[in-house]
């Protein structure tokens, strides 16, 4: 398997290019299974969470092509023939997206019989929220052999907007049920809905097709389902956390590191929390962001949220931050119960952390030292480089396939900015097959 060596020492210096939201792509890509006609979608990472989900079109009956080269890198999918709508467990098995797919499915073709999602072992992440709404809109749903079957009620017809409350707010709830509601019959309101900007980004997609969404960014969001969607051409937003993990990588260095490719209007709570550590942070103008400084940073504590709230997605990068920050700081994770698997492998390299509960307590700055650490999942992986790029020697960062699933040829980035950063192993390349994963889901 892949590995990444990282001597660390150097400032990052100069500008680098975030690219498309994954977590916006995956999304995105599902809602093509909405229409007959096809869908392009232009600045699309090439990761291997996207590769996965293209071979999941693919295996149902799209037709799915990247388009490199031109002017413009773009997908194009054709979803005109859905002749098996199944997600099949050898596919899914390593992402948790997998699970957008079921409600496009129930309102296009009727039926679907999705595996039950894997991805980053971070925690529980539920389905239920999705069953839910979907059975108040009319499905019928059950759950055999690891596979979730659902199909319209007989007596509904097609799916029925319904007056859905979730429990508790959830991004692919949130997107899967606001999906299936631009097909169904009649109204469908949602409530406490998630407001991070992937959700702003699919209800723009789903209105170009055709859709009648009001409310998409608030927790209320209005549907009115239309009989028929149509093909449409949309641009990806930036990635927000790959923005976000940039930018830490040039305070921690004490670099002067331009991010562009950005919004930083999605970067708020992690510009401010820079801030408050230290850093200088100044805002270019649209699309850009500077950060730069002497090196010396303060500790601050965090608390994850849900958007607007600081990113559970960010809270492990933050962490490797807080370790060259003077005095104490206080991670808090209260989205995902198991999201401190980072902790033990950057202990190992000389960090000073405790963890008790959902707690983590961050004494610096440690100096840290290069050592063989072991990526356990997407954001995971980059605390361990970010921690490398300012450890004393040189690193082996193992299992970077993890860090493959979400950020587009890191390395390269990294290297074009100053970071004494190579790969040992096969290049990756987006469609490869995705590795084994038994012991370490990705």
């Amino acid at each position: 398997m892949d590995k990444f060596i990282i001597r660390g020492g150097n400032p990052l210096v100069g500008t680098v290019r975030v690219s498309g939201a994954k977590n916006s792509a995956l999304p995105a890509m599902a809602a093509a299974i909405l229409t007959d006609e096809e869908i392009t979608l232009e600045n699309i990472p090439q990761v291997r969470d996207i590769e996965t989900q293209r071979r999941l079109l693919a295996s149902m009956g799209a037709v799915v092509a990247r388009h490199e080269g031109d002017a413009q890198d773009h997908v194009t999918i054709n979803c005109c023939s859905l002749s098996d709508p199944v997600a099949r467990y050898e596919i899914v098995k390593t992402m948790r997206a997998s699970s957008l797919v079921l409600g496009p499915l129930i309102a296009r073709a009727g039926m679907a019989r999705v595996a039950m999602p894997g991805g980053c072992a971070i925690g529980g992440r539920p389905i239920d929220l999705h069953i839910k709404g979907l059975e108040k809109m009319g499905a019928v749903i059950v759950q055999e052999h690891g596979y979730l079957e659902a199909r319209v009620d007989s007596g509904v017809g097609r799916l029925r907007g319904a007056h859905i409350v979730f429990d508790r707010i959830t991004v692919t709830g949130t997107e899967d049920l606001l999906m299936a509601a631009v097909l169904a019959e009649g109204d469908t309101l949602l409530e406490n809905c998630a407001r991070e900007p992937e959700v702003v980004d699919l209800a723009a997609l789903l209105t170009a097709m055709g859709a009648k969404i009001q409310g998409a960014g608030t927790s209320t969001i209005n549907v009115h389902g239309v009989a028929k969607l149509h093909g449409a051409c949309y641009r990806i937003n930036p990635d927000r956390i790959e923005a976000g993990t940039l930018l830490i990588a040039g305070a921690i260095t004490g670099g002067d590191l331009t991010v562009a490719n950005c919004n930083p209007d999605h970067l708020g709570a992690v510009i401010s929390k820079l801030q408050e550590c230290g850093a200088r942070v100044d805002v270019l103008g649209p699309d850009a962001v500077r950060v730069y400084g002497d090196g010396r940073l303060r500790a601050a504590d965090i608390s994850t949220e849900e958007y607007p709230g600081f990113p559970t997605d960010m809270q492990a990068q933050y962490m490797a931050l807080a370790t060259q920050a003077e005095g104490v700081s206080l991670v808090r994770e209260n989205i995902f119960e198991n999201r401190f698997m980072h902790v033990q492998e950057l202990v190992r390299m000389g960090a000073n952390i405790k963890v008790d509960g959902n707690t983590a307590t961050v004494r610096g700055p440690a100096p840290l030292s290069s050592a063989a650490v072991m990526c356990s999942d997407l954001r995971a992986s980059a605390s361990l480089v970010l921690a490398a790029l300012v450890a004393d020697g040189e690193s082996v960062i193992d299992r970077v396939y993890h860090m493959d699933r979400g950020y587009e040829h890191i390395e390269d980035k990294l290297r074009s900015v100053g970071a004494q950063i190579q790969r040992l192993g096969n290049v990756f390349a987006p469609r490869l097959e995705n590795p084994p994963t038994a012991d370490h889901p990705a």
